[in-house]
């Protein structure tokens, strides 16, 4: 008798990716040495403005919808999801922390003690921490160190980078999901949840900058010696880049974004001139025809502010330098063609187009820069359950609580 193979089942975890333009929920499977992705769902977004809830019953009825899309695909209910937050009332610093240990042997709780010491800064009452992310430790006079357990020294000094969001905007975005019958497991900051899927180990610890274009806007998340050092947003993305059009070559938004979509390009030199395109118009008249050079040299003209925007910040965080691995550019913005052209000729560095890697599964389904956050939030919830530290501790336990009273 033949026997029959009994498949081995993993734990689920989603991530749920509110953004500007869509709303993306991707289900995983998680084994101990993979992720399958096993369900995903994309819906239009109505009720976001640079990544702020502007509508709170639109933006409910696209998460439903996108969770339901991913439940039938992968025959599964899920109650709970990791959730993306951006937008530019999100701050990052970078602040140390320091106790002594008189030469005891360094246990968890005192590198608990100097992270809680870190945090001891003012924050104005209307951010909330969402992330303390240790950056290296230092015992004594050695520095560097990315695990100090079981060293013994005098004093342990840390440096952390603090993320705080909104509180406004959090609480719409923690009630928006609750209303849709989602718990959150955690808010993760965009750029460290697509880090998590585009970036490589080698490139953390060589230098690289992320730069996440979505459709409401840019995210910028800087990594050197395999931690991360800087954050930055910007409200402008993918959506500016349409609306230009929109206006510039007098078309709705829905036919603005076609138009980008099958004609647009980051760079008019690149561009025949004798190429023409017809453009709706509004009302009843005809269609319009006009080159595609001038509807490319709209696009290109708001892009490279873009990025020229992020190039300021970088030299500004002090990383230039030390960004050996060049710059990673994802999120939906990155399909448009001669991206990484312009972002060489821009940064004066290598530049290359993130996709999602790291999970196996139904790939096809998530093969874009497009779905790169949502992969990453679904990587970082299963690298949340196989540390062992789903169980919340310090700022997440403490957001967490603010979550359970306010919803």
């Amino acid at each position: 008798m033949e026997e029959i193979e009994i498949q081995e089942q993993g734990e689920l975890v989603a991530g749920l990716d509110i953004g500007t333009t869509k709303i993306c929920a991707v289900i995983g499977e998680v084994f101990d040495d993979h992720v399958d992705v096993i369900g995903v769902g994309t819906v239009a977004s109505t009720g976001m403005r640079q990544g702020v809830v502007v509508n709170i019953e639109s933006t409910v009825k696209g998460i439903r919808d996108a969770i339901s899309a991913a439940e039938d695909m992968a025959g599964c209910d899920i109650e709970t999801v990791y959730v993306g937050i951006a937008g530019n009332h999100i701050k990052g610093f970078n602040s140390p922390g320091i106790i002594a240990i008189n030469n005891q042997e360094i246990k968890q709780k005192d590198i608990d003690a100097v992270i809680q010491a870190a945090q001891t800064v003012k924050i104005s009452d209307n951010q909330k921490i969402i992330h303390v992310l240790p950056q290296e430790y230092m015992v004594d006079d050695h520095t560097g160190i990315q695990n100090p357990l079981g060293m013994t020294g005098v004093r342990l000094v840390t440096n952390v980078h603090i993320v705080t969001a909104d509180v406004t905007s959090l609480h719409n975005l923690l009630v928006s999901c609750n209303r849709a019958g989602q718990q959150v497991a955690e808010i993760v900051l965009e750029s460290v949840a697509s880090s998590q899927t585009v970036l490589s180990r080698d490139e953390m610890e060589l230098g690289v900058a992320l730069v996440d274009i979505g459709g409401g806007t840019t995210d910028l998340a800087i990594f050197c010696n395999g931690t991360i050092k800087h954050t930055w947003e910007l409200a402008l993305g993918g959506n500016s880049l349409t609306s230009d059009l929109s206006v510039g070559l007098r078309t709705p938004m829905q036919e603005a974004e076609k138009l980008k979509y099958l004609y647009g390009s980051a760079m008019s030199s690149m561009i025949k001139d004798n190429f023409v395109v017809e453009v709706p118009t509004v009302g009843d008249r005809k269609p319009r025809k006009v080159s595609q050079r001038v509807l490319v040299e709209i696009l290109e003209a708001r892009m490279e502010e873009i990025l020229q925007m992020v190039n300021k910040e970088i030299y500004t965080s002090g990383y230039r330098t030390r960004l050996n691995a060049g710059i990673v550019i994802t999120g939906g913005s990155a399909l448009l063609a001669n991206m990484v052209e312009m972002g060489e000729q821009i940064f004066d560095m290598p530049v290359r187009v993130g996709y999602p890697k790291g999970i196996g599964g139904r790939l096809e389904e998530v093969d874009s820069p497009r779905c790169t956050t949502a992969v990453g939030l679904l990587l970082y919830g299963s690298h949340v359950m196989r540390d062992g530290t789903s169980k919340p501790t310090g700022v997440r336990k403490k957001l967490m609580d603010w979550v359970k009273n306010i919803v």
